[in-house]
């Protein structure tokens, strides 16, 4: 009887580790965004510190892993060379609303010459089309899409 029980204790006992495990992974695999500590975080591609909040970005894989980036070319660069990682999230910041992000394949972009980005392809990032437009009509420059902006980086 005392064998019985202990082996169903055992048997409980594993079932128990088993659930805080299977609950562990499941929470320290979040597909969420860090926040960029500007000033601290380094770029993912190009090691330099980020710190201007109207042009950084952030992929999150689909294990939940973390990459920022100081400017969204770096991005883009780190994409092509690691088309394998799985993506979950692409974040660009919004030009119009320093350290806000929105969504990559969602977002306007603009080349314009008279908005320095931190790697020096003058690219920015808006939440609103519109918004692009505005800045655009004030400093001339080309309207990008997402898929757009992929294509003429990497004939480059």
């Amino acid at each position: 009887m005392n064998y019985k029980k202990s082996k169903i204790m055992k048997i409980k006992r594993l079932r128990l580790l088993i659930g805080i495990i299977i609950l562990l992974v499941t929470v320290s695999c979040k597909v969420e965004p860090e926040a960029i500590e500007y000033g601290k975080d380094q770029c993912s591609f190009c090691k330099m510190n980020i710190v201007d909040k109207t042009h950084a970005a952030q992929l999150v894989t689909a294990k939940g892993k973390q990459f920022k980036f100081d400017a969204i070319e770096c991005m883009v660069n780190y994409i092509g060379q690691n088309r394998e990682e799985k993506t979950a999230l692409l974040l660009v910041a919004d030009y119009g609303n320093p350290g806000e992000m929105t969504e990559a394949e969602k977002a306007t972009y603009l080349i314009t010459p008279a908005i320095k980005s931190p790697m020096g392809a003058n690219l920015s990032g808006f939440s609103v089309k519109s918004a692009a437009e505005e800045v655009q009509q004030k400093n001339q420059g080309e309207i990008y899409t997402w898929e757009s902006l992929k294509q003429k980086l990497s004939d480059k």
